[in-house]
């Protein structure tokens, strides 16, 4: 089964993603990792892409659809697919469309994470993480048992990204949805979108998701577009 997840930062997309990796064995397909990958790699649209980034510019929809169509090449029909950050626009959509078309898949579910923006601007401005070993915390949701202290390891300093503030993150959301308004009418015609309440609990969130994919009822956590 092939789908795309769309949410915007914050959102939990992420953590679903891996999620669905663990739980289903599925693969996510990130754009920029494959970007990376196939110019590490040195294949013939990897060097195409190296040669634009090198030189400035913009990788081109060509290309991306080319490193997308050498991946795609790479799993064969194993393993359902995950695509993240792509497509954004409904040209992306066409071409994702054909290059699974012409692979035998086809895209089972555009799975978007519906979120309320002022409850994921608190998620998100409140979030910071121990500078030694990483893990999060929250100046809500989630305080060290001993306060400045790490629950995991027991140091005293913690950093929050630069980019965790209100006026960014609301920045953000307004180009995802920039971003997603192209794609999400050409999915809709398709009768594909489904979208689950991307504020609920991290499991509930999954169970829907998982949900929809085996055609089962969800409740009230997702609704068919």
């Amino acid at each position: 089964m092939d789908i795309i997840l769309l949410g915007p930062p914050g959102a939990g997309k992420g953590t679903q993603a891996s999620r669905l990796v663990s739980d289903l064995g599925m693969v996510q397909l990130s754009t920029g990792d494959m970007l990376r990958a196939a110019v590490k790699a040195g294949t013939p649209t990897g060097q195409a892409a190296k040669a634009v980034m090198e030189s400035g510019g913009l990788v081109s929809d060509e290309i991306v659809s080319g490193i997308i169509g050498e991946r795609l090449d790479e799993l064969g029909s194993g393993p359902g697919l995950i695509f993240d950050g792509y497509p954004r626009t409904a040209a992306q959509a066409r071409s994702l469309d054909t290059l699974l078309a012409e692979r035998g898949r086809k895209l089972d579910y555009v799975i978007e994470l519906v979120v309320d923006e002022d409850a994921l601007v608190e998620r998100i401005t409140g979030r910071f993480t121990c500078a030694k070993c990483g893990e999060g915390y929250h100046d809500v949701f989630k305080l060290p048992a001993v306060a400045g202290v790490c629950d995991v390891c027991g140091a005293t300093e913690f950093k929050r990204r630069p980019d965790d503030n209100a006026e960014t993150v609301r920045t953000r959301m307004a180009e995802y949805r920039a971003k997603t308004a192209p794609i999400l009418p050409h999915y809709e015609a398709a009768g594909l979108v489904r979208r689950v309440d991307g504020m609920a609990d991290i499991g509930d969130v999954t169970a829907a998701i998982e949900a929809i994919m085996s055609n089962r009822p969800t409740g009230e956590a997702a609704s068919v577009a």
